[in-house]
């Protein structure tokens, strides 16, 4: 794989912050998966979230099988909360067409892993089976179990809990490529 050829990729999809890191720098924690089996408002809403998605076992493996990513950070302060579903969905979309583009550029293992759950339809089918997007979508960091504070933290990027849409977010996406 040819860093300098991703990292063009990366620029040409207006993703200038980023960072590549060796993933084992990604920590996956089980507990993780139980803020979102209890506190998120969409757990067994999207076919990209759990419990759609393999045990964190798995999602740990998962990582294990690539020696490098990219983890690309996106800062937004929004002021209207209506302003964030177009603006992320865009930014997935930026973030999926890289995938491809790195897929074709010939590292075959290229997956992103999204800093949200997917949104790419107004109303989710749920579960991938019926999965209306099933090519596209994909899932965010938090599903698989990513400590993305302790990640983003480890690699000198700001992270910092929110306490109202006003304030500035720092959301964080990850190319795996090999």
């Amino acid at each position: 794989m040819e860093k300098e050829r991703i990292e063009g990729l990366l620029l040409e999809h207006g993703l200038t912050d980023f960072k590549w890191i060796k993933s084992k720098q990604i920590k996956v924690a089980q507990w993780v998966r139980f803020k979102c089996l209890f506190g998120c408002p969409v757990y067994g809403k999207k076919g990209t979230c759990p419990p759609n998605l393999p045990p964190i076992d798995q999602c740990r493996e998962f990582f294990s099988e690539y020696e490098d990513a990219v983890i690309i950070h996106f800062q937004k302060a929004i002021e209207k909360t209506e302003e964030y579903r177009p603006w992320s969905r865009e930014a997935n979309e930026r973030l999926v067409e890289l995938e491809r583009r790195a897929f074709l550029a010939g590292c075959y293992k290229a997956f992103m892993i999204s800093f949200e759950a997917c949104g790419q339809c107004e109303e989710c089918a749920a579960n991938r089976i019926d999965c209306h997007n099933r090519k596209t979508a994909r899932p965010g960091a938090d599903a698989m179990g990513v400590d993305v504070y302790a990640t983003a933290r480890g690699v000198g990027y700001p992270i910092q809990v929110l306490t109202g849409y006003r304030e500035t977010m720092n959301r964080y996406a990850f190319l795996m490529v090999e």
